[in-house]
């Protein structure tokens, strides 16, 4: 999915290790520029892909995204991973 809209936040970057090794996270919010916006949380997922997009509070994106849902210990989660940023 695509969604065009401003960076109105951007969130502290998360961390942590696993067996994998080490990885970070990092979440938005954008807000789209019709007569009634919306707005999306949506997140990157590893330094690379953070540092490559170096998204900025204030500039105009379009965010590609795949929305996903899942379940763990009885709850359920959802997330917005963007795959590409364009200005």
């Amino acid at each position: 999915m695509d969604l065009k809209g401003k960076v109105i936040a951007v969130l502290p970057v998360k961390s942590g290790k696993t067996e994998k090794g080490e990885w970070q996270n990092q979440q938005y919010v954008i807000e789209t520029e019709e007569q009634y916006p919306k707005k999306l949380l949506f997140e990157v997922f590893g330094k690379e892909k953070i540092d490559s997009f170096a998204i900025r509070e204030g500039e105009v994106i379009t965010v590609s995204f795949d929305p996903n849902a899942h379940q763990f210990e009885g709850k359920w989660f959802a997330s917005n991973r963007a795959w590409n940023i364009v200005r």
